[in-house]
């Protein structure tokens, strides 16, 4: 992806910002599908999601010039959504679920089945180890981009993932690491 705010003197300056904005739309989908990741629930994920463009696009003159943009509404979106959270914490709770649990219905198809074994699966790896994995398995985001959002070392972030894929391959007794990038449909990139 091109960097909207690289200095490009055959265009005006509102034409910068038009490119910029194209650049950040372009990445919606992936945010969306890290937001979804983090909060299951469509609607949540999509307030993230404008929460998280409309503070970029209030604070777009502190995007650095020649940097990675993808990298910086990561952070946006990571750091709303925990911030969020510490937020909810003082909210009232639903002890063990009971007024969502009557609102919904057990599915049948298999891949429901799959799907909720792989979520849980998620949901018991450490929180670090989940969100290395989710950044680079199904983000797409390089380990580098992983790092520079979770601001810690390049290593740091290669051995999360090789640590929640080896937990995730013994939770759910799959036979090799392709069995369980299926199972939640991360490509080949992953590996």
């Amino acid at each position: 992806m091109k960097n909207a705010d690289a200095p490009r003197p055959d265009l005006p300056r509102a034409d910068h910002s038009a490119l910029w904005r194209d650049d950040m739309i372009a990445l919606i989908p992936a945010l969306r599908a890290f937001a979804w990741s983090l909060s299951r629930n469509g609607s949540d994920a999509d307030d993230l999601v404008q929460e998280t463009l409309a503070k970029a696009w209030t604070h777009r003159e502190r995007f650095e010039p020649d940097t990675n943009l993808r990298a910086w509404l990561f952070t946006i979106l990571r750091n709303t959504y925990y911030t969020a959270v510490v937020r909810r914490r003082r909210e009232v709770a639903d002890p063990g679920d009971l007024l969502s649990g009557a609102l919904s219905s057990e599915a049948t198809q298999d891949w429901t089945v799959t799907l909720t074994t792989m979520r849980e699966a998620l949901d018991s790896l450490p929180p670090e180890h989940k969100e290395a994995l989710i950044l680079v398995g199904a983000a797409g985001l390089t380990y580098e981009e992983a790092a520079e959002i979770c601001k810690c070392p390049l290593g740091t972030i290669k051995s999360r993932v090789n640590r929640a894929r080896i937990r995730l391959l013994k939770l759910l007794d799959a036979d090799d690491a392709s069995d369980v990038l299926l199972a939640v449909g991360v490509g080949a990139a992953a590996q």
